[in-house]
């Protein structure tokens, strides 16, 4: 009787262990559901899901110019249900664009659009996200050794061509005191990319091409390169300020710059050193600031790369891809002359 009893008892208890596992299980999985469904709920078009992320990475994030360019690339991708990040905004430190290669290829992302062309070891990186089945598109500096998908920019000949014909044309309309014309061009100090080095070819051959053509006898013009330390927003700023400050004799007829943070530092230093009409400027994009420069006839003429038209190729690349496994290898942005005969024409048809 008392056998009969325990083991009443145990099976008692056998019974209520597997109820009460049964409704843990139950009280799981309606939490569970509960949160998805609250989740669901409160999702709003602030907090979407996207089908691709794709992350950008530039050389100086905070300029107008690399806001303008991402902010048409990330209009364009929400179009395609994508999102595109600058990913040194999220970061808690700066990183070296090819650090953030190697995070943006450990997060998994879709697309990867980068302007590190042939920075040391880009070329490795871009192959392990090929590998990773990442696809990594170059802009403005390209890398067409690597594994890159496809190449967003300018023609660098064609612009270097552009900056020749407008030192001509201002070799023909301006006085120069000395006995030759002196021309310094600025160029990157730390940038690996051939790019460079065509757009500064093609300046000289279009100054020595449109010389020659030329009715007008001009005097010597002298060509020479400058490097600028463009690590940061100060060193550039202590690289042009030497321009200006080893000699009154040193100090170049007129500078050309080949981004927008040289153009705005020279434009600074011009103004601060007293050589408003002394030095000429070529500027390049069209910031406010710049457009400002050439309504007051600081800078002679800039030359507009559409930003917007960049953009939008890194993502129709990137959309191309995924819908047929290829994209086209080449994509180039227009440029446009802005001068102070056309400046008020370009703000009022969208400009700045």
């Amino acid at each position: 009787m008392t056998e009969l009893k325990e083991k009443h008892n145990r099976l008692n208890l056998i019974i209520i262990w597997i109820v009460t596992g049964v409704l843990v299980c139950l009280t799981g999985l309606l939490i569970m559901l509960f949160v998805s469904f609250s989740r669901t709920l409160s999702r709003t078009e602030a907090d979407p899901v996207y089908d691709r992320y794709y992350v950008m990475i530039t050389d100086n994030s905070g300029s107008s110019f690399w806001q303008s360019v991402y902010s048409s690339a990330l209009l364009e991708a929400k179009e395609q249900n994508a999102y595109v990040e600058m990913i040194s905004d999220s970061l808690s430190r700066e990183y070296s664009q090819t650090e953030q290669m190697e995070i943006a290829i450990a997060s998994g992302a879709d697309g990867i659009i980068v302007t590190a062309g042939e920075a040391e070891g880009m070329s490795e990186l871009i192959g392990n996200a090929y590998d990773a089945g990442i696809p990594v598109i170059t802009l403005l500096n390209d890398n067409p050794q690597s594994e890159r998908l496809s190449f967003v920019g300018i023609g660098n000949y064609n612009l270097g061509t552009e900056y020749g014909r407008l030192l001509i044309d201002m070799v023909n309309t301006k006085m120069f005191p000395g006995d030759t014309i002196d021309v310094t061009v600025l160029l990157d100090a730390g940038s690996e990319d051939s790019g460079q080095n065509v757009l500064a070819a093609a300046i000289q051959d279009a100054v020595k091409k449109y010389r020659e053509q030329s009715k007008k006898k001009h005097k010597p013009i002298e060509v020479s390169l400058v490097a600028v330390d463009a690590s940061n927003n100060f060193s550039v700023e202590e690289s042009v300020r030497k321009l200006f400050v080893s000699g009154k004799e040193n100090i170049p007829d007129i500078v050309v710059c080949l981004n927008e943070n040289d153009t705005n530092s020279v434009y600074q230093a011009v103004v601060e050193y007293n050589q408003v009409g002394l030095v000429n400027i070529l500027g390049y994009y069209d910031s406010d600031a710049i457009l400002k420069g050439i309504e007051r006839d600081v800078i002679h003429a800039t030359i507009s790369i559409d930003t917007d038209q960049m953009g939008r190729y890194c993502i129709d690349a990137l959309t191309e891809y995924y819908e047929t496994g290829n994209a086209n290898q080449y994509f180039t942005a227009d440029g446009y002359v802005i001068n102070k005969s056309n400046v008020d024409e370009y703000r009022k048809e969208g400009g700045l």
